[in-house]
């Protein structure tokens, strides 16, 4: 048998392409990222979650070279943002900020949720976990968070509360008090915390439990007071002001954390390297320091840690939501 030219050629290229094709794609992660990438955030801009979100993703940016773009979708209590997340490429370009509501609360609470949070990402860390503080306006009559619950308890749905919205830290905070006092009052959603905080501005509700970075330049201004924190004891933030537990409630808790994920597949090359650029940027100075100053702390954990904590949360809230009997469609 001959062995022609061309065939010897047609055997050489398959050969290289064999060799080159694990290589290319070694490459292409090694290059990673050779473009901007995607930040989803599922709630408005200008809450807690958003602060949290744009201060982390301007320190990992510097670390990998490249942008990382906050794209916020605040609609269905942040499922839209989350399905459209879990639906993206595996490739790192995009990321999801994972907490709470969309993450272990929103499967409990919403009987239309596309996707099961737990399972369609790939946890890469836990950034950060604080309490929340329960807030009035600073015209408001009550100067302890005892009076306002006194008050809440005596006159069954006249109080009216805002949150960032349906299944947000700040809406199941609510409930867990209301739970541990109870009270009744009326909930009002918002497509994030700060389109919320301009109601509560304008005195169009009584009070807020809502995350620090999302309240803290009104309680600065003192045009919101802050009547208890939310974590068992009080917070480094607040250290005058006492905490729901200490003031009648001793087993009430409840705070805000939040956390990177990527699409379930993401190459773990690439996980690593964002997990990396995230620890390295919430452990940094400026970044440490402000987290520190909102009443965060600083975690950066396994991705199994991440994951264990997010499935002891989802059957923690799972049981409030049972209790509470709310749903939403």
């Amino acid at each position: 048998m001959t062995i022609t030219r061309r065939l010897l050629c047609c055997a050489a290229l398959a050969t290289l392409t064999a060799i080159s094709s694990p290589l290319s794609g070694a490459f292409a992660q090694d290059s990673f990222p050779s473009r901007p990438m995607k930040l989803v955030v599922p709630y408005a801009a200008g809450g807690g979650t958003d602060a949290i979100a744009r201060l982390v993703a301007q320190g990992v940016s510097e670390k990998l070279g490249q942008s990382l773009v906050v794209e916020n979708n605040g609609s269905a209590g942040g499922n839209i943002a989350t399905q459209q997340a879990a639906n993206a490429a595996p490739d790192g370009y995009t990321v999801l900020m994972a907490n709470q509501g969309p993450m272990v609360v929103n499967p409990h609470l919403f009987k239309n949720v596309k996707i099961d949070p737990l399972t369609a990402f790939d946890p890469l860390t836990l950034i950060t976990a604080a309490p929340l503080v329960v807030v009035v306006p600073k015209n408001s009559p009550y100067k302890t968070v005892k009076e306002l619950i006194d008050y809440a308890q005596k006159n069954p749905g006249k109080l009216l509360y805002g949150s960032a919205g349906n299944g947000s830290a700040s809406h199941l905070a609510t409930v867990l008090l209301a739970q541990e006092a109870n009270f009744q009052a009326v909930h009002v959603p918002y497509k994030g915390a700060g389109p919320a905080l301009n109601d509560f501005l304008g005195g169009r509700m009584d009070f807020m439990v809502t995350t620090v970075p999302s309240v803290l330049g009104l309680i600065e201004s003192e045009d919101a007071r802050v009547l208890a924190v939310t974590s068992k004891i009080r917070a480094k933030r607040f250290p005058n002001v006492p905490s729901v537990a200490e003031s009648g409630w001793p087993t009430y808790e409840a705070t805000a954390w939040y956390g990177f994920a990527v699409p379930k597949g993401t190459p773990k090359e690439i996980a690593d390297k964002i997990r990396k650029a995230t620890i390295e940027t919430i452990s940094s100075g400026v970044v440490r320091q402000r987290l520190e100053n909102e009443g965060a702390e600083p975690i950066g954990n396994s991705p199994e840690e991440f994951a264990a904590m997010m499935k002891s949360e989802s059957a923690r809230w799972a049981d409030i939501i049972g209790k509470a009997s709310i749903a939403m469609n």
